[in-house]
Order: structure tokens, then C-alpha cells, then sequence
């Protein structure tokens, strides 16, 4: 199979003209619209709802329009929209009866890309953290790069930015194909593993998928891989007996950059490298985790290799916040420590929850989970399930898959089954506002609870630390049983008003997958 987008050519943003953005809120959307904005092209975006990217596009001039109509497109050149909007939406009908230019995002992102030294970050896990180092890295040595990432780095606020400078760092996206449109000077694949393979059928097909974007890569530049990941060591070995040029990272004794005398603890993650055996000095990282650690290494073989000073690359990673939905503390209510993070596939839930661990230090951890797209779910359910059994205690709420038709039997209430753990310990919540009760029931003072998976389950981290607090000023003792007018049975809770289907946010909105 191949792309189902266009290759990146010679177009370049400003031949857009004025750009409309469909399902602007969204972290990739908005990322793509601020860039825009910021380089001076005229941007307008239509909603339903308000995102909070939202207040900052109108500041930067954006006409944000909050219904999908049709005379949204008055006045428009160029309409963009992602994988999550419909072919059959209105306003894409529209644009193409009109006679518009109508690009995927990952089309008008190429395009922004022209005339620059692109960096792509790919991987079925870890892309936002390290292309946000990578960013990092780049910045700190003076080189401005510009950006655009699926999450937004804590300490710039934004997952976006027009620099000056000849770098151009992206997170290239696997799960529709679209990263086969860029064509990078730098290419970094953080690991291959099996994922979306709705989109790809089988496994085979998406390692092949990786070796073709992997192959789009400048032959004046460069790969970089993990060599600790089995798919990233065969896609080396791959494209090395082909006379590419590819660097490998990692704790592999074969790794062109080696990590020594790797540790991490609730201050943050520290290591060695070498290349060659030859020092490289300590790096450290204020977010714990190895596979924090791990994913920093790729930005300092990348600041290796375009020969930029490397303790720019050390004071860049000693200061690196970390990633908003990527092991982001929410706050402390009642004793107990919330985080948020994004992690939906078992590999990444399952470093995550690890590290979590290691905060929680003598205390529980509470998982509140909300899978995401129910063929993961149902793929993956056994892997998913000894994923979340790391967990002292499990909320989970029903699988996020917009779109996707949930049969008997299938979705959360099939998986909660499966996690090993005692039955007491683990329940099904149908509804939304039945988790933040749950939650301030099972926490105790001292606990760790995470708000993991789908995009809608970063809304309630506000939600539980009220519920806490809500408790302490109450005086309702934590580990008691279920309220008065909550049925526990089989697993499941009810209570509040159940939706019946995809679970939503707190004001009935479903927010698109990106």
C-alpha cells in the first residue's frame, strides 16, 4: 500500500493564501494554525466547543468561528483538515464543490516545511517527549528552530512555533500514513511496535510503512534509531545494508551512542554516554523514568551528529519541564498527588505506571484509565490488562472511539475482567461523574492517581483533586463503601447519569481524536 496524501513538493505556506482550519481546537490543529498565524497568513478555524488553544489563536489575530457552516469558507483559499473529520463533513463538501485547495494537515504542515532542514521524530511510542527535547536541544544551542508538536512543552506553553533559523522539528505521525509526505533531513524512529493496525492490517505492513518513511530521509543527512527496540535494530540493520547512513542510541552494547549506569528516582532520571567509548559526560533530566532517559539520548545523538555544541544539549535536558499529558502533575489535594498522562498503548502504559511507582514511593497508585479506539482495546486487551494491574486500584471508564460501533460485550466492561487483579480493587464506572467518586473513595492520603489514556480523560484531573478536596473539608474517610444510591455488581459502578455509549466530557462533548 501507499501514502493516501500528497508527497511534499515545492508548495509553501504562504501559497496557501487564507487558510481554514476544520476542527481547529485540537492539539495538532491548533499547533498547525499558530504557526500559520505566527508567519503572518491569514488563518480562520471552526469549532464546537472551547478549546482552550482557542483564546490564544484569537489573540494572535485567528477568526475562530464556533459552528460548522458552510459560509465559514467565504473568503477562504486553502481548507485543512485531519484524520478525525469525515470525508462526508459539511464544510469539506463545501470546499471541494467550491473548487478550494483542500490538504490534510500533514499536507499544509509539508508545505510549512519547505526551504528548511526538516527533523522528524516517528515511533509508536515517545514521539511528543523527544521531538519537545529535540526542540529543546535545538533552541538551547541557539539554532531557533521552528516547531510543531502533538502536545505542548510545559515550560513554552505551545506546541508551535515559526522560528528563524534552518531547522524545522515535527513529530511525523505513523497512524495514517501521512508521515510518508514529509521528507526529512533528519529522521528519528524512537521504536517500532504493533499499532493502528486498523490502518495497516498487520504487523509486516507497518514495519515496511517505517522503512519506506525512513527511506525518504536526505541522503546528505541522517537516521537515527533506538537500539534497544527489536523493530528499531531490524530497521537499522535494513537500511545499513542498503548504504544508508544510521546511527543507533540506546544501552546495546552495539549502540553508536551508549547509555551507562542508567538511574531514575522521583527527582528525575540521570546517565553516561559515550560514542565510541568515548565520554560524552552525565546527562540529567528533572522528569523520572528510563525511558525518559532513553528518549533524551536520541536528542543528544542528533545534537552529535549536526555538530552542535553538546552542553547546550546537557542545559537544555537539566531544564526540560516535560510535556503537557506526558506525566504532567495536576496538583495535591487531601494528601494525595494527581498526574495526568497521555499513555494508551500497553508498552507506554506500562513505563509510565512503572515510573509512577516510583513517586508513589510507600504509597498506592490509583489508575483512573479510559482506553482508547476500541480494535486496541480488543487487540491488545490481554497486554493492556497486565499493563494496569501495576495499579493498587483501577477506575476505568468506557473505551473513547468516536466513530466506532461497540458490540456486546466488547470495550471496558470485557477488559476490567481481564486485569488480574482482586475484584475489590479494580471497577467499571459508566459514567463520567461517577469516577471522581470513586477516586476520592479509594485514595488515601499518601496515594498517587493518574488520569491515563484517551484525549477527553485529561479533563477530569481538575475534577478529582475537587472531589478530594472536596472530602477533606467534608470529613468523608477515604477507603469507605460505595455511596448511598451507587450499585457495585460484577465490577460495574453506576452512578450519575450513565451515557450509554463513547464516554464524554463533563459537558456532554466528545473532543475528536487527533
Amino acid at each position: 500500500m501507499t501514502a493516501q496524501f500528497t508527497p511534499a513538493g515545492t508548495l509553501t505556506a504562504e501559497d496557501l493564501g487564507t487558510i481554514h482550519l476544520i476542527g481547529v481546537g485540537g492539539v495538532g490543529m491548533s499547533g498547525l494554525a499558530r504557526l500559520f498565524l505566527t508567519r503572518g497568513i491569514p488563518v480562520s478555524g471552526s469549532e464546537l466547543r472551547e478549546w482552550p488553544s482557542l483564546a490564544g489563536l484569537r489573540a494572535l489575530g485567528g477568526t475562530i468561528h464556533m459552528s460548522h457552516e458552510t459560509a465559514n469558507l467565504d473568503g477562504v483559499d486553502t481548507v485543512v483538515y485531519s484524520s478525525a473529520i469525515p470525508q462526508d463533513h459539511l464544510e469539506l463538501v463545501e470546499a471541494r464543490r467550491r473548487g478550494l485547495r483542500v490538504l490534510h494537515r500533514s499536507e499544509a504542515l509539508a508545505a510549512a516545511m519547505t526551504g528548511r532542514r526538516a527533523v522528524a521524530v516517528a515511533g509508536t511510542h515517545g514521539k511528543t517527549t523527544t521531538t519537545s527535547m529535540v526542540t529543546m536541544v535545538l533552541q538551547r544551542a541557539g539554532t531557533d528552530p521552528s516547531f510543531v508538536i502533538g502536545g505542548e512543552i510545559s515550560e513554552v506553553g505551545s506546541g508551535a512555533h515559526h522560528g528563524t533559523g534552518e531547522y524545522f522539528v515535527v513529530e511525523a505521525d505513523e497512524s495514517d500514513r501521512s508521515f510518508l509526505i514529509y521528507r526529512p533531513y533528519v529522521s528519528i524512529i524512537t521504536n517500532v511496535e504493533a499499532d493502528h493496525l486498523n490502518t495497516y492490517g498487520d504487523y509486516a505492513t507497518l514495519e515496511a510503512a517505517f522503512v519506506e518513511f525512513a527511506r525518504l530521509t536526505d541522503p546528505e543527512g541522517f537516521i537515527i534509531t533506538c537500539a534497544d527496540d527489536p523493530g528499531g535494530r531490524r530497521l537499522a540493520e535494513t537500511l545499513r545494508a542498503e548504504g544508508r547512513r544510521v546511527h543507533k542510541y540506546g544501552e546495546a552494547a552495539d549502540a553508536d551512542l551508549r547509555l551507562r549506569d542508567i538511574a531514575s528516582s522521583a527527582q528525575g532520571v540521570r546517565y553516561l554516554a559515550e560514542i565510541d567509548g568515548r565520554s560524552l559526560g552525565e546527562f540529567r533530566l528533572p522528569v523520572p523514568g528510563r525511558h525518559m532517559g532513553l528518549n533524551s539520548a536520541s536528542a543528544v545523538l542528533a545534537a552529535y551528529l549536526l555538530e552542535l555544541p553538546l552542553p547546550a544539549a546537557e542545559a537544555a535536558l537539566a531544564a526540560f519541564p516535560g510535556v503537557r499529558r506526558r506525566f504532567e502533575r495536576k496538583g495535591v489535594a487531601d494528601g494525595v498527588l494527581v498526574y495526568d498522562e497521555y499513555a494508551y498503548h500497553p508498552t507506554s502504559m506500562t513505563l509510565a505506571l512503572q515510573t509512577l511507582r516510583e513517586v508513589a514511593g510507600d504509597g498506592r497508585l490509583v489508575v483512573v484509565f479510559q482506553p482508547y479506539r476500541l480494535y486496541r482495546t480488543r487487540d491488545l486487551q490481554a497486554e493492556i490488562a497486565e499493563a494496569l494491574a501495576i495499579a493498587d486500584e483501577l477506575v476505568l471508564l468506557e473505551v473513547f472511539g468516536p466513530g466506532e460501533l461497540r458490540q456486546p460485550g466488547e470495550g471496558s466492561v470485557a477488559l476490567v475482567e481481564a486485569v488480574p487483579l482482586p475484584a475489590e480493587h479494580k471497577v467499571f464506572v459508566d459514567s463520567w461523574d461517577a469516577a471522581p467518586v470513586e477516586v476520592a473513595r479509594r485514595a488515601r492520603p499518601g496515594d498517587v492517581v493518574v488520569t491515563m489514556g484517551a484525549p477527553p480523560i485529561s479533563l477530569m484531573g481538575d475534577q478529582l483533586l475537587d472531589a478530594l478536596l472536596a472530602r477533606a473539608e467534608g470529613g468523608s474517610p477515604a477507603g469507605t463503601s460505595a455511596p448511598e444510591g451507587t450499585v457495585a455488581v460484577g465490577g460495574t459502578v453506576s452512578g450519575g447519569a450513565a451515557t450509554g455509549g463513547e464516554a464524554v466530557a463533563p459537558d456532554g462533548s466528545a473532543p475528536a481524536a487527533g
